[in-house]
């Protein structure tokens, strides 16, 4: 997709994704590369960058980068927008799993989590907004979670940070409209990627056999890509994604009580 730049000339449309050398990340760049948009993809996992970037018809460019170094946040988004001469998605996607009962976890994961999944998004927008705002239009994309609906027994820490992305896509919303930067958010449920590999924290199964096993769906990867589109094109502040977080949305609005009862039935 083409749109003109300050000098009236046509420029290629760009997206920077955090989280870009697996599953979500992967899909959207591909989504997007697709459509003819020029790609940067972040992550700590080399190979899995090469491999997403062989995936892409125009390929991508990629950066070894962990989202909690600021100074490598200025350095990937430097060398990005001077290559594609705007930057019109900040993908703010990269997170990582941690389930469990919080009595057990262990403090070096607790904070780990922490810095990636919430301190690495809010560096990303403090630092991308300079660049954001030298694209009129341009959109801060920010994956949450269906556990940032409501707080999820078992994933206390997980839910947490995804309620402080949550609470960030809501306030710069408001506070970056005068800038004319549009900022979205992804409130997917289970997405059918690699993360769902880990060890639930307590447990020798992994977080998708804990996942299937209560019942609940695993949506494909796709779809998310898809809600990514669709939120970077239209003006829902919000796209959920998987019938888990749907009827979460519907169950934390209408009957809390219940949910309530529900997650301490299945944690108890």
């Amino acid at each position: 997709m083409l749109r003109a730049n300050a000098k009236g000339e046509a420029s290629v449309q760009a997206i920077f994704i955090t989280g870009g050398a697996s599953g979500i990340g992967r899909a959207i760049a591909e989504r997007f590369a697709r459509e003819g948009w020029r790609v940067g993809l972040a992550d700590v996992d080399a190979a899995g960058l090469a491999a997403t970037a062989a995936l892409l018809p125009d390929g991508a460019e990629t950066y070894v980068m962990d989202v909690r170094d600021r100074d490598a946040w200025v350095a990937a988004l430097d060398d990005f927008t001077a290559k594609a001469g705007r930057l019109d998605v900040l993908a703010n996607n990269a997170g990582i799993p941690l389930g469990g009962p919080l009595a057990e976890a262990a403090f070096d994961e607790i904070d780990r989590t922490v810095a990636i999944n919430l301190t690495g998004v809010i560096n990303g927008a403090r630092i991308g907004h300079a660049y954001l705002k030298r694209t009129p239009g341009a959109c801060l994309l920010n994956t949450a979670s269906a556990s940032a609906i409501y707080g999820s027994a078992g994933l206390a820490i997980y839910s947490a940070t995804k309620f402080g992305v949550r609470a960030l896509t809501e306030a710069l919303d408001g506070e970056w409209a005068g800038d004319g930067i549009r900022v979205r958010g992804l409130v997917p449920a289970f997405i059918d990627t690699p993360l769902l590999a880990h060890p639930t924290a307590g447990s020798n199964r992994s977080i998708r056999e804990t996942v299937t096993g209560a019942g609940l769906e695993l949506s494909p990867v796709e779809d998310v890509a898809e809600a990514a589109w669709r939120a970077v094109h239209g003006d829902a502040l919000f796209e959920y994604v998987g019938k888990t977080a749907h009827r979460l949305r519907f169950a934390a609005r209408w009957m809390p009580g219940r949910l309530r009862k529900l997650m301490r039935r299945r944690f108890g």
